[in-house]
C-alpha cells in the first residue's frame, strides 16, 4: 500500500471537517503553548524517551515541538481543503524518518494521550467539547494510521521486523575532511543502501548515560557493501547548543570501533534517465548531493548536470575535493559556487555572497534537488516557483524536524 492509497482509505467526515475548519485558527494561535505542555507531560511520564528517542538539541531549541504540532495542523488543513494537493510528500518524509528511528505502532497512543491532554489544558474544557475533541481525535488517527501503514511497508521492504533497524557495524575507515566534516565508513550486518542519497541513524551512548540518535546522509553510490556517511560537528554558539552526537563522534570514534547504525532509508527519487539534473545545496546539505553525483557517475548519466553550492568559504566547503572530482567525471556537468565570506581569486564559476539564481539558466525540464537549512530551502524553492518549476520537479531534503514547511 502506498502512502496515497493508505490515506485514501480514511476520510474526514463532513461534521468533523466543519469543526476542524472552525477550530484550526484557535489551535494555530496556541500551537506553541500546546506543544510545550505536550512534551512536558509526555517526558514527565516517559523520561526515557528524551534520553533514548528524541533529539535533546532540537528539544532545547523548541524545533521538535513546533515540528510535531505544525505537521498535524498542516495535515488537518489538507484534509478539510480538497483544493490543496495531497500531502503525500510530507507523509513519506515523516514515514522514512520514523522508520530510520525504529518507531513502532505502539508508540502512537502515547503521543495521542499526552497531546490531547495538553490541548484540553491549554484551550480549556469549555472550548474542547466532546465534539471538538472527537474531530481532532479523528484527524490524529487518520494521520497515525497512515504513517503506521507506511512504516510497516518500509520495514517489510527492507526485510526487518517493525522497529528492528539497528545493526552493530564495524568502522573500517575514517577521514577528517579539511572542512571539519568527519567521514565514517562502516560494514557488516549485510546492510547496503538501495537508493541514492539515503541516510542512516546512528545511536551512541553519551557520558551521562543517555543514548541519542542522529541521522546522517550516505555519500556512497547505491549497492555498496560498505556505507560511508558524513558527520558535521557543531560547536555551541548563541543560537544553538553544541552537537552532542556529532561532537562525540569526532572525539571518540576510530577505525575498528563498533557503532550502532540503522538500515538506510530516505525517499529522494532517483533522477529520470536522460533528464537534465540540477543539484542545489548549502553547507552540509551537500552530502545527499554527493550521493546523487555518485549515483549519476555509476549510471553513466549523459544528460546535463548543473551543480550549485553555497557555503561560507572554500575552507568550510564540505567534501570539496570529491564534489569537484565527481563533476569532472560526468560529461556535460558544471559546477557553480557561492562563498559568503568572499573568494580568493577571480573565477567565472565562483561568486561572492549568497546564492542568487537570477543569472543562472536552468533547463525548464530539469529535475531539481535541493538541500540545506530551512531558510535556504525555502528561499531557493521560492525562486524556482517564480520561474515556473512545478512542485513535482523540485525534490527537497531538510536536516531539521521542519518537513511540514515544504508543504505549508
Amino acid at each position: 500500500m502506498t502512502t496515497t492509497e493508505a490515506a485514501e482509505v480514511q476520510e474526514l467526515e463532513p461534521a468533523h471537517a466543519e469543526i476542524i475548519r472552525a477550530t484550526l485558527p484557535l489551535v494555530g494561535a496556541h500551537v506553541d503553548e500546546i506543544t510545550v505542555e505536550f512534551y512536558r507531560r509526555m517526558f514527565g511520564h516517559h523520561p526515557e524517551l528524551l534520553r533514548t528517542r528524541f533529539n535533546r538539541g532540537n528539544q532545547a531549541q523548541g524545533a521538535q515541538q513546533r515540528a510535531l504540532a505544525a505537521s498535524i495542523a498542516t495535515f488537518a488543513t489538507h484534509l478539510v481543503n480538497p483544493d490543496l494537493p495531497h500531502p503525500s510528500e510530507l507523509l513519506s518524509r515523516i514515514g522514512h524518518k520514523h522508520a530510520s528511528l525504529g518507531i513502532t505502532a505502539d508508540q502512537y497512543p502515547i503521543v495521542h494521550e499526552h497531546l490531547f491532554a495538553a490541548i484540553v489544558e491549554v484551550l480549556g474544557a469549555d472550548t474542547v467539547t466532546a465534539e471538538v475533541a472527537g474531530a481532532w481525535d479523528r484527524v490524529y488517527w487518520i494521520l497515525a494510521d497512515t504513517l503506521i501503514a507506511l512504516e510497516r511497508d518500509l520495514y517489510r521492504s527492507v526485510g526487518v521486523e517493525a522497529g528492528d533497524v539497528f545493526r552493530r557495524l564495524r568502522v573500517t575507515a575514517r577521514e577528517d575532511d579539511p572542512s571539519g566534516t568527519v567521514l565514517l565508513t562502516v560494514s557488516g550486518g549485510g546492510i547496503s543502501n538501495t537508493a541514492a542519497a539515503q541516510y542512516v541513524s546512528v545511536g551512541v551512548t553519551l557520558p551521562d548515560g543517555a543514548r541519542q540518535l542522529r541521522q546522517y546522509s550516505l555519500v556512497n553510490a547505491p549497492g555498496a557493501t560498505e556505507l560511508t556517511f558524513a558527520v558535521k560537528p557543531l560547536d555551541a554558539d548563541g543560537a544553538h547548543p553544541a552537537g552532542e552526537v556529532s561532537n562525540w563522534i569526532r572525539a571518540n570514534v576510530r577505525v575498528g570501533d563498533l557503532l550502532d547504525v540503522t538500515v538506510p532509508f530516505g525517499d529522494l527519487p532517483a533522477p529520470r534517465n536522460g533528464a537534465p539534473v540540477v543539484l542545489i545545496s548549502a553547507g552540509i546539505g551537500i552530502t545527499p548531493m554527493v550521493g546523487l553525483l555518485e549515483y549519476l557517475v555509476g549510471q553513466k548519466h549523459q544528460a546535463p548536470v548543473q551543480v550549485l553550492h553555497a557555503d561560507r568559504s572554500e575552507a568550510s566547503h564540505p567534501l570539496r575535493k570529491r564534489h569537484r572530482e565527481l563533476v569532472d567525471i560526468l560529461p556535460g556537468a558544471s559546477l557553480e559556487l557561492w562563498y559568503a565570506d568572499g573568494v580568493d581569486a577571480d573565477s567565472a564559476n565562483i561568486h561572492e555572497g549568497l546564492m542568487d539564481l537570477d543569472g543562472v539558466e536552468i533547463a525548464s525540464d530539469a529535475e531539481v534537488y535541493l538541500c540545506g537549512n530551512a531558510g535556504f530551502v525555502q528561499a531557493v524553492r521560492t525562486q524556482l516557483t517564480a520561474r515556473g518549476f512545478a512542485k513535482e520537479s523540485v525534490h527537497c531534503e531538510l536536516f531539521s524536524p521542519n518537513d511540514w514547511l515544504l508543504d505549508a
